[in-house]
């Protein structure tokens, strides 16, 4: 029986590994740094470390435990079965790997400090969202205001942390604060390029009098689908055909030693992808 990744991935034991992996990295960033140098992340955990730091009353862990019920509560009738059994699961994690782990990554310099909590805990929030679950918390209020009322989840979330900190700012040190936006920042740009890692495609275009051929060669020797699209020359207003198709990194140079090869005057463009989903692809992450 031949081994299918696009079917694993969608497992229960690859989602629970991503899960497990992410959360316990998210709680690790958490506990070893944010929490050291008092730092507030975004989201509803931003609240938890928040509330412990203001009534030194049970721990920013069990705080995030507390508030998720409700959400999860209301995420059971409003959101899909699975999406927030892997939330669930996500926050569990969280919640037990930060209560346990007992480090502290010694780091003097706040905008270091900062710096380092938001790579860490931001890879740790990308890899939870590559799995088929969230990491619980506001994201189940993003998903259901997205499926209800088509706000954006990003700026859903820019919105909360936006007032989030403007609150912090009465509450605690502004150097904490502004040192706290840098991490969140670094989190968002992390959680980014960690799912870039996993989906990330490339998108070619080819131009050739010879894109039947190279057609075949994508289609035989590389396994990929491609689309011939009518064209027009702007210039010459002549009929052109191109070519489209979708790649990984791995296979790009390979596509473009095959297109030059077969045609040396050939224009192979490339335009970067966030994620693509559907046919030979990934699945759509359904909420």
């Amino acid at each position: 029986m031949q081994f299918n990744f696009k079917d694993f991935a969608y497992s229960p034991v690859w989602n629970l590994f991503l899960i497990t992996s992410g959360a316990l990295l998210f709680a690790l960033g958490s506990k070893a740094i944010v929490l050291q140098h008092q730092f507030i992340t975004g989201g509803i955990f931003g609240i938890s470390l928040l509330a412990f730091y203001q009534t030194q009353w049970l721990s920013a862990g069990i705080w995030y435990f507390l508030l998720n019920v409700p959400l999860f509560i209301l995420g059971w009738v409003l959101v899909s079965r699975r999406f927030l059994l892997y939330s669930l699961y996500a926050m569990l994690v969280t919640t037990v790997g930060y209560e346990l782990i007992d480090l502290h990554i010694h780091i003097e310099n706040q905008l270091y400090a900062a710096i380092a909590g938001g790579v860490i805990c931001g890879a740790g929030s990308g890899v939870i969202l590559r799995s088929l679950g969230s990491g619980g918390g506001l994201d189940i209020i993003a998903v259901i205001l997205y499926q209800k009322y088509n706000l954006g989840i990003g700026r859903f979330f820019f919105l909360f942390n936006l007032v989030l900190f403007a609150y912090s700012l009465f509450q605690i040190n502004t150097d904490l604060v502004i040192a706290s936006m840098i991490l969140v920042f670094i989190s968002s740009t992390m959680v980014d390029y960690t799912l870039s890692i996993f989906s990330q495609r490339k998108v070619v275009y080819i131009i050739s009098e010879q894109y039947q051929d190279i057609a075949k060669v994508i289609l035989k020797d590389l396994k990929r689908g491609a689309t011939i699209i009518k064209a027009e020359g702007a210039y010459s207003g002549k009929d052109r055909n191109m070519l489209m198709t979708i790649t990984n990194n791995v296979q790009l140079k390979r596509l473009e030693e095959v297109v030059f090869t077969i045609d040396a005057d050939a224009m192979f463009i490339v335009e970067n992808t966030f994620n693509v989903i559907g046919s030979t692809f990934g699945k759509r992450k359904l909420y």
